[in-house]
């Protein structure tokens, strides 16, 4: 399972390089061949997206004791890719000096600051929506975290239960085989005391019988 996973890292990471490599290329092309880098590096973000799916349902095949490590890369490439899709944004309406001054003559300043403005705004609601995806991640994992172990104490709640009831049959037991011992032993007593009794008669009958046969003679 683990090797699917990195075989899924090792994807990502040569598509969101060259991902990169073409967001730099966006703001020095003007045109049909923006657009085509534009529509390009679109459809490998989509591809990544993918990938990042893929790479999720291998996590929650894992088990979870093992799965700490890989959540945690999980949560390292996703951040990735949001950095990779908020410079694609900015590339998008950026453009190199060059091009800028050819579209812009004089007034490029103006548009200039303008547009930092933008892009600075933009930079401050990605960073709040990144802190609250995060956020919210850390209550995901913690929830799972709390439910395994409930899960955990009622297993072993039900084990030690198990265990008291084993153990009160078991003093059961003991006690009727205690009981049975008992009786048992004082009919062993009651049988030996007999025995004695029985062969003190037959032992006074007999010295009896001697003694009268003497006599008589």
């Amino acid at each position: 399972m683990s090797s699917d996973f990195e075989g899924y890292e090792q994807d990502f990471s040569v598509l969101t390089a060259e991902i990169t490599n073409r967001i730099g290329k966006v703001p020095k092309l003007l045109g049909d061949e923006k657009k085509q880098m534009v529509s390009n590096v679109e459809k490998q973000l989509e591809e990544a997206r993918e990938l990042l799916e893929q790479m999720e349902l291998e996590v929650r095949e894992i088990p979870p004791q093992s799965r700490g490590m890989y959540s945690s890369r999980m949560r390292s490439y996703k951040q990735e890719m949001e950095k990779l899709e908020a410079d694609f944004k900015r590339s998008r309406i950026a453009y190199s000096d060059e091009v800028r001054n050819e579209l812009l003559g004089d007034d490029g300043n103006s548009s200039e600051i303008q547009r930092a403005h933008l892009l600075d705004n933009t930079e401050r609601l990605e960073r709040s929506s990144r802190r609250l995806e995060a956020g919210y991640q850390i209550a995901v994992e913690t929830e799972q975290i709390g439910q395994d172990i409930l899960e955990n104490l009622s297993n072993d709640r039900e084990k030690i239960q198990r265990a008291r009831e084993r153990l009160r049959e078991t003093d059961a037991n003991l006690g009727k085989s205690s009981r049975i011992l008992t009786g048992m032993l004082r009919r062993i007593i009651q049988n030996r005391i007999l025995l004695v009794i029985l062969g003190i008669i037959v032992i006074f009958a007999v010295l009896m019988i001697i003694y009268f046969s003497v006599r008589g003679h």
